[in-house]
């Protein structure tokens, strides 16, 4: 008997660009799973694994993302351990990798922070990706940056060809949704141009909210600070090349950390984004800008009415007032008032470069309007649809958003 499409749990559906294709019917999880499909670049994800997680999600359903993710993981896991036990080392390190990459992907979008689930992958993401670095030869290693009275965790990596002498050095951070181990794109793509790194957890982000309770903080020169202070106690950083790098919602935060930490020689904002609240509530229909402005009763009705309709609004609004540290909608959003750099763009005094893309959807008119808001040396890089890297932050074009960026950090470091 031949199959229909109908007989096909979650069929892929072709669009007029590869941009368009659908995978799950669903415009977040589509854009959530196309970064994760791009990492089989690096090894980090297979075709066939994700294409099978992809058969068993359904649109806007939290939950089928968790499990559908999860299980794959488990399985990458065990097999990963079976190989390690035999001594089959390459094996091994493969299939942690990967395994490492699901049970973080099982996190992107699921928002009920009190689910065990919650903790259970964001430490099992850790074992496994430590275990690949213990094994694989990979020249990273984890470390934990002193903050507050907490820490940051990060990884540092560096570079086997930066030579004997002191070498520059990324400091990158990942934006609302993705870990910085995700970004393979970045720390390989430094480490190989002789460039130390460091891709560290931020408040809000990835291990740092989930296991530590730190959450977004607007003031975000107060994250890259001690970041700088602990690049300059490792071996072979010169102290002139240090570079900064915000990714996604990062657009943001390291920009603003750039604008009051004097010790960077670069800044690199990938989508560049000068104001994220008006972003955001720019977005909104007419009648919910309204009741924004009417005061808490009025918003937080609308937008639970809106949640009640729409799982994503749902997903999102629950996701974003955790790693805030907020409980309700309006407060939420007088909190995103806060992300505007409008004042302190022109402090900003090293190289900067913004990034944008023909196809981002996120934070549309941003880069430019943060470009504009510039007074230092300052450029502007445009990704269409000729480069296959028009997503946002160049989602699923990892190759083309690395030789890009690098020939032009390259020039400057």
């Amino acid at each position: 008997m031949s199959l229909t499409t109908q007989d096909v749990p979650n069929p892929l559906v072709p669009g007029p660009t590869w941009t368009s294709h659908q995978f799950v019917a669903d415009e977040v999880m589509d854009d959530q799973f196309r970064h994760h499909l791009s990492m089989m670049y690096f090894g980090m994800s297979d075709l066939g694994e994700c294409l099978e997680v992809a058969r068993t999600l359904r649109p806007s359903d939290e939950e089928s993302w968790m499990v559908s993710w999860t299980s794959m993981a488990r399985r990458l896991q065990e097999r990963a351990e079976v190989s390690a036990s035999r001594g089959k080392t390459v094996s091994a390190a493969s299939a942690y990798l990967r395994a490492s990459t699901y049970w973080r992907a099982a996190l992107m979008h699921f928002s009920f922070k009190d689910d065990p689930r919650v903790n259970i992958n964001a430490l099992a993401s850790k074992h496994c990706y430590d275990r690949y670095l213990d094994i694989s030869g990979y020249p990273g290693k984890y470390v934990e940056i002193p903050y507050e009275g907490s820490f940051l965790p990060a990884h540092v990596y560096h570079s086997p060809v930066a030579g004997p002498g002191p070498a520059p050095l990324l400091i990158f951070n990942q934006g609302r949704d993705a870990w910085p181990e995700d970004t393979r794109w970045v720390y390989d793509g430094a480490i190989r141009r002789g460039i130390h790194c460091i891709a560290f957890h931020g408040p809000g982000q990835g291990l740092a909210i989930r296991l530590n309770n730190l959450p977004f903080r607007h003031d975000w020169e107060h994250v890259v600070t001690p970041v700088v202070d602990f690049a300059l106690g490792l071996e072979g950083v010169d102290p002139d090349r240090i570079a900064l790098m915000g990714l996604s919602f990062g657009g943001y935060l390291a920009p603003r950390g750039a604008a009051f930490e004097q010790r960077l020689k670069v800044c690199i904002a990938d989508p560049g984004v000068l104001n994220w609240g008006d972003s955001i509530i720019s977005s909104f229909p007419p009648p919910l800008r309204e009741a924004l402005a009417a005061g808490p009763e009025a918003f937080n009705g609308a937008i639970e009415a809106s949640m009640a309709q729409s799982p994503t609004h749902a997903w999102f609004i629950r996701d974003a007032s955790w790693k805030h540290g907020v409980s309700t909608p309006y407060d939420l959003f007088e909190a995103l008032r806060l992300y505007d750099l409008t004042p302190f763009a022109g402090q900003i005094k090293c190289d900067t470069l913004v990034i944008d893309g023909t196809e981002e959807v996120f934070s549309t008119g941003q880069p430019r309007k943060l470009y504009d808001a510039l007074e230092c040396r300052k450029d502007f890089m445009v990704f269409d649809q000729t480069s296959t890297a028009q997503l946002h932050c160049q989602n699923g074009a990892n190759a083309t958003a690395g030789e890009m960026m690098f020939d032009w950090l390259d020039e400057r470091l």
